[in-house]
């Protein structure tokens, strides 16, 4: 059965981003849902004349998609911060992984916990994004880096609860202390071991982390062959450190994204702009990591390449659980503009994700979306440490705020 919700203002985010059709916004909107799908969207005053199993009175709301979070790597075990103290007191981070810290400590505590752990620890996590609008999350493995370790934290973000998820294989993440001068024969591992995890059901996508402390473009490359020989599409942790001209290699495979991007060349935003992939920016990792290199947001925004934002959830770089603060510093930190940044977390993100059914308010499109109590649908980026949102529909389906 069809229901109706009126009396609400919509940031459809309907077309492109354009001054003269700012936030595809209307004034006076409805939207019927049919099942987990919008029926119709568009002006109160041409609401089609049908019976609806229920009537929702929105009271002048703002209604925006639902938020999608594409970029994190929510499944792990432990946290780190006693390592963010002893940064402050003046260790390095290569004094703390010395001393067994760094991704090897979370590693570790990934392998130690049990699958019931993870998931409890996982899920609490994913329930504080869900209470800020998150509809969709794309969920990363990659602190398990053994063929069983792997497959628990996909199984894991597959049981997850309240948001659509989807999965990323990251075994290329960083080299586990058995593999230790052995890398090659590591990236050979993680090769074999993505077609048991494909075959199991659990990758949606394969990313990589091409850094000088990671892999390097040719054994990155390695990665992205046996991804595509399987038919899944790959993403890329590129140039957050160092120009790796990973960004030119994953748009030869027609990378969904590119995610950091902070040393991104013009070289790569050329890539990107040609292939049609994704750059999301991580504004989290920035801050925490206190970078002072700002990826080409201009150059990028010139060459018409579309931007998204996450919230790059980790333990060791980005320990944030809010998409809404990553809002406000896309503007503060990397100067979007309130709309780039939400479109950076609705129609950008899905595209990073390839879901083409979401994003957007538009008939045919996922019933996803949120309430705020907000005036304006700016204030989602210009407020920091306020939650306004009412209520989260997601698959036509409420969930109170």
């Amino acid at each position: 059965m069809s229901e109706l919700w009126r009396n609400a203002r919509l940031a459809t985010l309907a077309g492109g981003y354009a001054k003269d059709k700012a936030w595809g916004w209307i004034e006076d909107g409805a939207l019927i849902t049919e099942g987990e799908r919008l029926l119709w969207v568009g002006e109160a005053t041409q609401i089609p004349a049908m019976d609806f199993s229920a009537v929702h009175d929105l009271e002048g709301a703002v209604v925006t998609p639902g938020l999608i979070d594409c970029h994190t790597h929510l499944v792990y075990g432990g946290q780190r911060a006693r390592e963010f103290e002893l940064r402050l007191q003046g260790a390095s981070y290569e004094e703390i992984a010395r001393a067994g810290g760094g991704i090897r400590s979370t590693v570790a505590a990934t392998r130690d916990a049990g699958e019931e752990a993870l998931l409890a620890q996982s899920q609490a996590r994913l329930d504080a994004l869900l209470a800020e609008g998150v509809t969709t999350i794309e969920v990363k493995s990659g602190y398990g880096l053994s063929l069983d370790a792997e497959a628990i934290s996909l199984r894991v973000a597959r049981q997850l609860q309240g948001a659509d998820v989807r999965t990323s294989y990251l075994g290329a993440h960083a080299l586990p202390p058995e593999f230790q001068g052995r890398q090659d024969d590591y990236v050979d591992a993680v090769c074999d071991w993505m077609k048991t995890l494909h075959a199991q059901g659990l990758v949606d996508a394969v990313d990589a982390f091409c850094e000088g402390i990671g892999f390097t473009p040719s054994q990155t490359r390695r990665v992205f062959a046996a991804a595509q020989h399987l038919g899944l599409p790959v993403k890329l942790h590129a140039e957050q450190l160092s120009d790796q001209g990973g960004t030119q290699l994953a748009c030869e495979f027609a990378a969904l994204s590119c995610d950091h991007l902070e040393h991104l060349s013009p070289a790569g935003v050329a890539a990107m702009a040609a292939s049609g992939t994704v750059a999301v920016l991580l504004p989290g990792a920035y801050y925490f990591l206190r970078e002072t290199k700002l990826p080409p947001v201009q150059q990028l925004r010139e060459a018409g390449v579309p931007m998204a934002i996450s919230t790059d959830h980790n333990p060791g770089t980005s320990p944030t659980l809010s998409l809404l603060l990553m809002l406000n510093m896309a503007c503060t930190l990397f100067r979007l503009t309130p709309e780039e940044a939400l479109r950076g977390v609705t129609v950008n993100a899905a595209r990073a994700l390839g879901l083409a059914d979401r994003g957007q308010l538009l008939a045919g499109q996922r019933a996803d979306f949120c309430v705020w109590d907000i005036a304006h649908p700016n204030e989602l980026a210009y407020f920091f440490g306020r939650n306004p949102l009412l209520q989260t529909v997601r698959a036509g389906k409420v969930r109170q705020a």
